[in-house]
């Protein structure tokens, strides 16, 4: 639970990279295939220098678990993401992310009979409740609510739910290092057909291959290998998120001390609404 608990923390620092390259001139796909990119290259270095070039050798079918891993939980997450904070902030979008745990508990049902109890749904039910307000802040007039950046914190979250089952089975075949390597070589694949001609003149600038660096280094590759590493631990899949949603807090407080996005009273009882959803989770877990 720690090493899940740490990982989704370093998660919380995602806003802060994807704004900065954002100053850069990065759209999202170009943001999220950097990441890809340079998380494969110090992956590679990395499991090279442990267990060497034979280790990189692995059966069809782990290539495929990793494979969707990479395409799903972190080429199409991180597309929706980025789109989600340029579009909703980064606050916002970190809160939409607790819609999560409604998937993945939908997801345990339907594929791990997992039951859904009373305090389980009540949970579930808060945590909707309280994204909604927290992004809202109780104005339904869209006119100064961005639709689309909610839409994409949406679809974010129901890709982020998704990593705690794909990343068990893929754990299960290999380890987290050999798991990272293909995930992100596939991600990276994937979301190069998402960049457009003119914006690869943007990798002139040095200081954005710099953010992009480090955003690929911690909140991608030391986050993702304690998550992979703590996942595995961890027997029931739909309590993986709730520790995880730690990453909100962070990120929210990121978004106050670093973009001014200060929350109001309907905004904060949103967030309150989300903590408490995940104590009840948290509670009926332990």
């Amino acid at each position: 639970m720690v090493q899940v608990f740490i990982g989704a923390a370093i998660w919380g620092s995602i806003g802060f990279f994807v704004m900065a390259m954002s100053h850069y001139g990065a759209s999202a796909a170009l943001t999220s295939f950097l990441r890809g990119l340079f998380a494969t290259m110090i992956m590679v270095f990395i499991t090279v220098a442990r267990c060497g070039l034979r280790c990189l050798k692995v059966d069809p079918k782990t290539l495929l678990v990793c494979a969707l891993l990479g395409l799903i939980c972190q080429g199409t997450y991180n597309l929706f993401y980025c789109l989600a904070i340029v579009n909703a902030g980064v606050t916002a979008s970190a809160v939409l992310l607790n819609v999560a745990p409604v998937f993945a508990a939908a997801e345990a049902h339907i594929l791990f009979r997992e039951r859904i109890g009373k305090q389980k749904a009540a949970a579930l039910l808060l945590d909707v409740i309280g994204c909604i307000l927290a992004v809202t802040g109780g104005s339904f007039d869209t006119t100064s609510l961005s639709i689309s950046g909610i839409l994409f914190g949406v679809a974010a979250g129901f890709c982020y739910s998704l990593t705690s089952v794909i990343g068990k089975v893929a754990g299960s075949r290999t380890n987290a290092f050999i798991m990272s390597v293909y995930s992100y070589l596939f991600s990276a694949l994937f979301l190069f057909f998402f960049v457009e001609n003119g914006e690869w003149t943007t990798l002139a600038q040095p200081g954005l291959l710099v953010v992009g660096f480090f955003y690929a280094l911690f909140p991608t590759c030391l986050a993702y290998l304690l998550y992979y590493l703590g996942v595995q631990k961890i027997r029931e899949n739909s309590i993986v998120p709730v520790i995880a949603s730690v990453e909100t807090v962070v990120a929210a407080f990121l978004g106050i001390l670093l973009y001014g996005e200060i929350p109001g009273p309907v905004n904060l009882a949103g967030i309150a609404l989300v903590l408490f959803s995940i104590a009840l989770l948290s509670r009926r877990n332990a």
